[in-house]
């Protein structure tokens, strides 16, 4: 099966928006056998869709579509698709039990615009968009599969993902595609595919393995491809449990986990509290770990003490400290956290205090240094990292590596 991706939008020509979307497919599709033969970004103007629908469908037998599919005037990709095919938009009433379902959990009524979401075109089988409101269409013609999707990158993943290869791995003479991520903290891609290269080189050859890294995470994806379902599971269940093997420690959850629920589940069961004391993250911390639902059972505050007064008078920081070793120092960081649990009466208590940038960084302390301590009633640690230069991302990797902290000393790693 030959493909082609399509990505619609102005935005996209002019540089405003960077298409992630394609590269993301196209490894997706890659992962499963599929070829993808060219990716065309066009802008949203009828006959320049119309055009490229035609001249893409005389090369690939699947062409997958993004862009257009918003309520408003400037999104025309559903009408042009009508008029490609040559058949009217009709009403599909679960569509629009999914756009009321969304709007009800968000506490917003439903306009006329929104009913429109639900409308598509008649020969269209719609996707359902557990993520948005707009849903996604399969249309199969003269041998052709086209698949529309929205253009907002975590709507189009879920459908990717939940509708689109399951349907595909159908028409691979029935070959079922299984996904497993494994969440790691702590160290970047190219050091942990040095700790596990021996496990990825023994990998089967239906097994395929992609590391998705983003700011403080690496995302290890195996994906398994095959005619037999169980056999599948089983071999994917037992590389997983390899794995697990080699890199426990860097391991903190699976799928759809994030590294403040994996926390708040073990303060949960141990019945214990955390608190913080954040200073170059400014509250980070404190956000993550109050996104989760029932925080509250074991978060109990924080202190924001970004001004090195704030560190003396709210924490209890040795001010000759910070005037000899620097606020960004281990001793200070260190108070920073004993101060917080005297302050919140806290089983825990994390401190953060560092260089995010992009200025404030000498040679001695480069941008990104920082220093984050974990303190106990029976002891305090802490730990030097230096995270790089790009401010936003020195701030959720330090966040993460607090959390990571807390994740291990509650494993008595």
């Amino acid at each position: 099966m030959i493909a082609e991706i399509v990505t619609i939008g102005d935005e996209l020509l002019i540089g405003q928006v960077i298409d992630t979307n394609s590269a993301w497919i196209a490894e997706q599709l890659n992962l499963v056998g599929i070829k993808v033969h060219q990716i065309t970004s066009i802008s949203d103007e009828r006959t320049h869709i119309l055009k490229t629908l035609k001249e893409v469908s005389g090369r690939a037998s699947l062409v997958l579509i993004t862009g257009g599919l918003g309520p408003t005037k400037d999104d025309i990709t559903k009408h042009t698709l009508c008029e490609y095919f040559g058949v009217e938009m009709v009403f599909h009433q679960p569509s629009f039990d999914n756009v009321v379902q969304l709007f009800r959990v968000r506490g917003f009524p439903v306009t006329a615009h929104n009913r429109k979401q639900a409308e598509v075109p008649a020969n269209c089988t719609p996707l359902k968009n557990s993520n948005g409101t707009a849903p996604g269409m399969w249309f199969e013609e003269n041998g052709v599969i086209y698949v529309s999707m929205p253009g907002v990158p975590f709507e189009m993943q879920a459908l990717i993902t939940n509708e689109v290869l399951p349907r595909l791995a159908k028409k691979l003479n029935s070959t079922y595609i299984f996904h497993n991520t494994i969440l790691t903290q702590g160290v970047g891609e190219s050091f942990l595919a040095n700790k596990i290269e021996s496990w990825e080189d023994e990998l089967p050859s239906n097994l395929k393995l992609a590391y998705l890294p983003q700011p403080g995470i690496v995302r290890l994806r195996i994906t398994a491809l095959g005619p037999e379902k169980e056999v599948l599971k089983i071999e994917l269940d037992k590389q997983v449990k390899a794995l697990n093997k080699i890199i426990p420690d860097l391991i903190f959850g699976y799928d759809d986990e994030t590294l403040e629920l994996v926390v708040g589940k073990l303060l949960k069961e141990k019945k214990q509290t955390i608190s913080t004391a954040e200073s170059c993250t400014g509250g980070y911390i404190a956000h993550l770990i109050t996104s989760i639902a029932g925080s509250s059972e074991y978060y109990l505050g924080t202190s924001v003490s970004y001004a090195n007064q704030v560190k003396v008078n709210e924490l209890g920081v040795d001010p000759y400290n910070i005037d000899v070793f620097g606020a960004v120092s281990e001793v200070v960081v260190k108070q920073m956290a004993q101060g917080a649990l005297r302050k919140f009466g806290t089983d825990y208590a994390l401190a953060v205090s560092g260089i995010a940038g992009p200025d404030g960084g000498t040679d001695e302390k480069p941008v990104g240094t920082t220093w984050i301590a974990l303190a106990t009633k029976n002891h305090t640690i802490a730990k030097k990292f230096l995270f790089g230069e790009h401010r936003g991302r020195n701030i959720r990797k330090a966040a993460l590596a607090a959390l990571n902290m807390l994740r291990l000393e509650l494993l008595n790693v």
